[in-house]
This record gives structure tokens, C-alpha cells and sequence, in this order.
């Protein structure tokens, strides 16, 4: 049964705000455990980011939901990997251990799209990096298992999530398993996990197993070789989205069943390792099957085993989001920490709305996270935490943003349910924007009013992405916008400028961006605020950019005097349908061939064109506008560079060559370690040269026999 509420155990000491306002942190120690009066938890969570307890990590909101629910929660945040140690130190669980490698990717988390270690970590205290493993769902899991023997293991967050099935894999360039099976645990739970992890422990704490909970939305795990077997009559030359037989289990007209869900199977993990046909074939059929209303349970083998994947989670309703929102979140990081965490710092002021996407952009993970309907809160919960974060003595009155993963999707949906609990379109907005969307932004416009309203609040602005196509539909919200909430510069993103770029990445046409942002300069001069200005956002090698597409992208960036401060990189995320185009080579709902940029100097090349006006990037464009037969945009008033280098790019040029000599990286990089071929995680050759000398080509350092040094 539940152990007690967290609100009638022990009482820690807290600023008065906090008393007010908010429950402490869950317990990170064994001494902070004790000193609730625990004498054990019921659910350890561990956690790949540091503890902040706000409803923007989660860590945060998962250890609320749970507490709520009666449950005694202890957060293992970035762990010492090395031994299980730390996973013992507040005794066994009495239910499970949760696991989450934190809210990105772990890959993400530390390599940038060139392979090269990333400098900072915005999830850690003071943004220092290696406080946590490479596949960190691995490692923790593994952990785990090892300290409490047969305590279950619940994976869950960002990188289980993408990583559910078999993917490819960017950092060693292959296809690999379902990170269930790799990682050993013992049910996965993908998406947005709140209603889950409270039904898990609910379920658990009445005596039911893991193997009970496989009736649950929006969960994996795997069957056993003998399981499989009995269960399924599986079939390896099974044609696409072929339906199994179930002997077992009662069958419909609209195919077989499992746990009263239609059930579809999927090219296995040999088929997709092997074939990129068969990973085509998968990919397209996973992401037909993201809505959680007509979603089929999908069915993919690794060699005798099943790995089976229930349907998405269904979207919480507006009670239930505010009852997540409205939990008592400190709003701070844990007490522990001495040092700031950028990705707090970034966020500590922000109010997040809504959740979900219906964009669909190839390229984004959101959807496939957050589910592409869009789950809301209502206005008098969003008002209730403002007026909390007013309150907070430490509150500067500026509120850093008012969105979600969309800023301008709240309350927007589909006007007719039941089209909605049919339809398979991957993107409402895409190519057109559907008619049946409701796109009115009045309910946003009266919340924004209301919102800079609030005693306290000096100055509310939106941070998260627009989506531009849906704003230009209401030139009242774009007067409110640049009137109101922004704060002399809007971020949106155009991403590209080719026809043939943005119909791959699902994104309307840059005419689209031309049109808002000459909506919003119009308003912003009607508001009195003539020299705000829009910073757009493009992406390099994306799969269908090549060199020509980027030098058209430049052009137009000066056409219009835009210079880019910072360049996105595309990086080839699991599960995204774009990774399967720069896998591939295949759009998977065309069969049409696409060309990627997968060369680290064709990617250079890319990412300097962005930035052409830059003086260090002089020479890598000019061999990019020669390369392509472009050297007439070389010197002249139309030129994207002048006829001869500036000094600045001499002297540029000589400090990297000068870095490369010393050993300080230059542009050499050094690609990821594949521990699976017994090398050491980490930056391959990135640390102190051998005494036999660097090898390229050779799995190890080590001279071959009988050969002369």
C-alpha cells in the first residue's frame, strides 16, 4: 500500500516563500531521508540532469505526481557510475528504481553534430561536463540491477523513449537494438510518463508484477524467446504492417489483438540492421502510428524475441495538466548545489502553458515526445503560478516566457473528434494547413493580457518557437506579440530557404517567413517599437541540402541583411524521420531518393556558407563557391566574399593552423568510441598519445605483429 504522504512526514526547514508556496526537495541522500523519519523509499529515481525542482525538468515533475499520490520518492541525481554504491545508499525500494538518462539525449548531451566533445552541459551544476556516462539509460539500468537484484527497473525520459525500437545510431554509425533489451529493463514507458509512473506504483504497491502492467498505453518491453513463440505465430518474411496471428487471443475483422489492442508487425531488427528497405518500411510505419486514437500495438523481433510497443499514452485532459502544474514545485534547484545550472537559469522564470506539437517537422523529436495533440492548461492555473512566481522575493518581474514546445498552438485542435480519432496525417499545418484545425489564438491573446496583468509582473515575454504559417492568421496576435512580448529581438525558424529542403523537413515556404516578419515589423513600428527585429534560424545539412541549397540560403541572407550569430547543425536524432533520410537515403512516405551531407567537410562548408560574412570562414567559402561553380559570387557587389582574403582570415587561418601543430584539436576531431567493439567510452583518441603512437584505421594504438615502426 501507499506509504504516507510527504506532507505529514517530518517537516524540513524552508524560506518562508517556500512555506507558503511550496513542499521541500525529495530527499537526495540517505541523511535527508532519515531525516523525514524514512526509513526507506518506495521509488528511487535516478537522473541523468541535477535536481531542480521545477515543472520544466522531469525529475520534478514525476517525484510531484508521485508524492501526491502517497508515495515516498528518492531522487539520485547524476550518480558516480563507476560502482552501484550510490543506488544502495537508501536501501531498497520497495517498489522500483526509475530511470531516466534526463531531458536530452545523452549522445546529444555531449557530442556536438561534428562527433567533437561539447564544452558545457547545461543540465549540470556550473554546466561541467562528465557527471554523467555516455548512454547513460544503460549504465543507470545496469546500476541498478546490480545493487538490489531483482527490484524492478522502469526506464523512462527522452533518450528511452527514441530509442524504444531498433534506431540507428548516429555516434557508431550503426543500427542498433531496442534499448529494452540492452538495457535490460524491465518495462519502458515512452512519451510524457505522469499518469504511468502513478499507475505503476499504484499497481505494484497492490502486489501486481511488472509482467501485469503490460496492459498500460505507452509502454515497451520484451517478451522472452519462449513467450514470443507461444504468443506470436511469427512469420520473418512478413510483408509491411502485416497483421500476426494471435491463436491465443480473440480476433476482429480489423485484425488481430493485443491486451484489446489492434496489433501490427514491424521489419525486425535483423531486417532494418541489414536492409535499408526494411528500415524505410519501419519508419514509416511507426510514425503512422503516433496517434494515440487509432495507434496500433507494434510488434518488432530481435531474433526470437519480441520487443512489443503498446499505443502512445492518451493526452491529459485540462484538469489533468493543471493538476500536474499546480503541484508545490520550489521552483529551485536542489539546496546542495553551489554552483548554477544554465538550463535553470534559462527557465527558473519561464510558465509553460501547454505541451505537444502538431508541426511534424522531420527533424524534431517534440512530436514524437509530447504527442502532436496539444494538451492545455487552463487560464486560471497559468495565472496561479505567475502570481506564485511574483511572490518569490528572488523574482526580478520579468517573466522569460509564456509557450510550451509551440508558443502559439494553445488550445488549438481538431474541430470534429471524430476525423481526429481517424486521421493519420503526420502534420496539421503541412503542406497545407488542415481545415479542420481550429487556428483562432483568442484564448492565447486573453491569456497573454491577463498574464502581464498580474501585481509584479513588469514584463511577460514569449520565448518558444511561433509557428508563423498559424500567426499570420491572426494579425491581432502579432500586434500583441511585438506590442507586448518581445523583448526587441523574436526568434523564429525559417530553417531554409529550398523548396526542395523545406517539403523534407515539413516546413512551410520561406515566402511564409518573409510575409509574418513583415507583419511584425509593421506592428512593432505601429507600437511604437520601430527597431525591434526578427532573428531568423536555418539549419545546415539537413539530408536534401547540399552545397548549391546553402549558397542559395546565403544569398538570401544577405539579400535580406541577416547574419546569423549562431548556426544550427542538423544531427541525425534517433527515431526522427529525418535520421532515416540521412541513414537511408530514402524518404520513407515517398520512396524518393535524398541526398545527405555526411562528410565532415562537405558539413563545414555548410555551416560557413551560414556565416559567409565571417572572416574566419573566408577560404572554407570560397572553396565551397569553387566547388560548385559558383565563382562568380567571388568578389563584386554581388559576391558573398571579397576577391582577396582580408587580414582577418589570414590571421585566422594561421592560428588554426598553428593549433593543429600543437596538438590543441585545430579542426582534427575525434570520433565517439563504440564500446560494444571493447573500446573505452568517450572521445575516441582524445586523451594523452601512446608511447607506440597514433594508429588511424586500427582498432587499437597497438603496432601489428611483425611490422617495423
Amino acid at each position: 500500500m501507499p506509504t504516507p504522504n510527504a506532507k505529514t512526514a517530518t517537516r524540513l526547514p524552508l524560506p518562508l516563500w517556500n512555506e507558503k508556496f511550496a513542499s521541500p526537495h525529495a530527499p537526495t541522500t540517505a541523511a535527508e531521508m532519515q531525516a523525514r523519519g524514512w526509513d526507506a523509499v518506495d521509488v528511487v529515481f535516478v537522473t541523468g540532469d541535477a535536481y531542480v525542482d521545477h515543472p520544466s525538468f522531469a525529475m520534478a515533475i514525476l517525484h510531484r505526481v508521485l508524492e501526491e499520490a502517497g508515495f515516498r520518492v528518492a531522487i539520485l541525481s547524476q550518480p558516480a557510475w563507476k560502482s552501484c554504491e550510490a543506488w544502495r545508499q537508501f536501501g531498497k525500494p520497495r517498489l522500483f528504481f526509475a530511470v531516466s538518462a534526463g531531458n536530452m539525449d545523452s549522445m546529444i548531451n555531449h557530442y556536438t553534430a561534428n562527433k567533437k566533445v561539447r564544452n558545457d552541459d547545461a543540465y549540470s551544476p556550473g554546466g561541467r561536463i562528465g557527471l554523467r556516462p555516455d548512454r547513460a539509460t544503460l549504465v543507470y539500468c545496469q546500476r541498478a540491477r546490480e545493487a538490489f537484484p531483482g527490484v524492478p527497473v522502469i526506464a523512462g525520459g527522452v533518450e528511452a523513449s527514441l530509442r524504444r525500437l531498433a534506431h540507428y545510431d548516429y555516434w557508431s554509425d550503426t543500427v542498433k537494438r531496442s534499448i529494452v533489451l540492452d538495457s535490460k529493463a524491465d518495462l519502458l514507458v515512452y512519451g510524457m510518463g505522469e499518469k504511468n509512473i502513478v499507475e505503476i506504483a499504484r499497481r505494484m504497491a497492490a502486489g501486481q508484477t511488472v509482467k501485469d502492467l503490460r496492459d498500460l498505453r505507452g509502454v515497451a518491453y520484451a517478451m522472452g524467446a519462449r513467450e514470443s513463440a507461444e504468443l506470436f505465430s511469427h512469420d520473418p518474411e512478413s510483408s509491411e504492417g502485416s497483421v500476426m496471428a494471435l491463436p491465443a487471443l480473440p480476433s476482429e475483422d480489423s485484425g488481430s489483438r493485443l491486451n484489446n489492442f489492434t496489433v501490427q508487425l514491424i521489419p525486425s531488427y535483423e531486417s532494418v540492421r541489414d536492409d535499408k528497405l526494411a528500415f524505410v518500411t519501419a519508419t514509416r510505419i511507426i510514425h503512422t502510428n503516433t496517434n494515440p486514437f487509432n495507434a496500433a500495438t507494434l510488434v518488432q523481433f530481435h531474433d526470437r524475441q519480441a520487443v512489443v510497443q503498446t499505443p502512445p499514452a492518451l493526452p491529459l485532459s485540462q484538469t489533468e495538466m493543471d493538476a500536474v502544474f499546480d503541484l508545490p514545485y520550489t521552483r529551485r534547484p536542489h539546496p546542495s548545489y553551489t554552483e548554477p545550472i544554465p538550463a535553470h537559469e534559462m527557465i527558473k522564470d519561464s510558465v509553460t502553458i501547454m505541451r505537444g506539437c502538431f508541426g511534424g517537422c522531420t527533424f524534431c523529436s517534440i512530436t514524437a515526445h509530447q504527442g502532436r495533440i496539444i494538451q492545455n492548461r487552463s487560464q486560471e492555473s497559468i495565472l496561479k503560478e505567475v502570481e506564485k512566481l511574483a511572490a518569490d522575493p528572488d523574482f526580478k518581474g520579468v517573466v522569460s516566457d509564456i509557450g510550451g514546445a509551440t508558443a502559439n498552438m494553445y488550445t488549438m485542435r481538431c474541430s470534429r473528434p471524430e476525423v481526429e480519432a481517424k486521421c493519420k496525417r503526420l502534420s496539421c499545418v503541412h503542406p497545407t494547413i488542415c481545415k479542420l484545425l481550429g487556428t483562432d489564438h483568442s484564448k492565447l491573446i486573453d491569456l497573454m493580457k491577463e498574464v502581464r496583468e498580474v501585481d509584479g509582473i513588469k514584463k511577460v515575454l514569449v520565448s518558444s518557437g511561433i509557428r508563423m504559417d498559424l500567426a499570420q492568421l491572426s494579425p491581432e496576435y502579432v500586434r500583441e506579440l511585438a506590442e507586448h512580448h518581445t523583448g526587441g529581438r523574436l526568434k523564429v525558424a525559417p530553417e531554409h530557404t529550398s523548396p526542395k529542403v523545406l517539403e523534407l523537413m515539413k516546413k512551410p515556404s520561406v515566402d511564409n517567413f518573409g510575409v509574418f516578419a513583415e507583419q511584425f515589423q509593421t506592428a512593432s513600428a505601429e507600437g511604437g517599437k520601430p527597431r525591434q527585429q526578427i532573428i531568423p534560424y536555418f539549419i545546415a545539412s539537413h539530408p536534401g541540402s547540399d552545397l548549391p541549397e546553402m549558397i542559395d540560403l546565403a544569398l538570401y541572407l544577405k539579400r535580406n541583411g541577416y547574419k546569423p550569430d549562431q548556426v544550427q547543425d542538423f544531427i541525425p536524432a534517433p527515431f526522427d524521420i529525418a535520421t532515416c533520410m540521412y541513414y537511408t537515403g530514402i524518404d520513407p512516405f515517398t520512396n524518393k531518393p535524398v541526398q545527405s551531407a555526411k562528410g565532415l567537410n562537405n558539413r563545414k562548408m555548410q555551416r560557413a556558407l551560414m556565416q559567409f560574412f565571417k572572416p574566419e570562414n573566408y577560404f572554407t567559402v570560397r572553396e565551397a563557391l569553387l566547388q560548385s561553380g559558383r565563382a562568380d559570387l567571388i568578389g563584386g557587389c554581388e559576391g558573398l566574399i571579397p576577391a582577396q582574403p582580408p587580414k582577418e582570415a589570414i590571421e585566422a587561418r594561421r592560428r588554426q593552423a598553428n593549433k593543429a601543430v600543437q596538438g590543441d584539436g585545430g579542426d582534427h576531431y575525434h570520433t565517439v568510441a563504440n564500446p560494444a567493439r571493447g573500446e573505452q567510452p568517450g572521445e575516441r583518441g582524445a586523451g594523452p598519445p601512446k608511447p607506440t603512437g597514433y594508429r588511424p584505421g586500427r582498432k587499437t594504438q597497438q603496432r601489428r605483429p611483425g611490422k617495423k615502426p
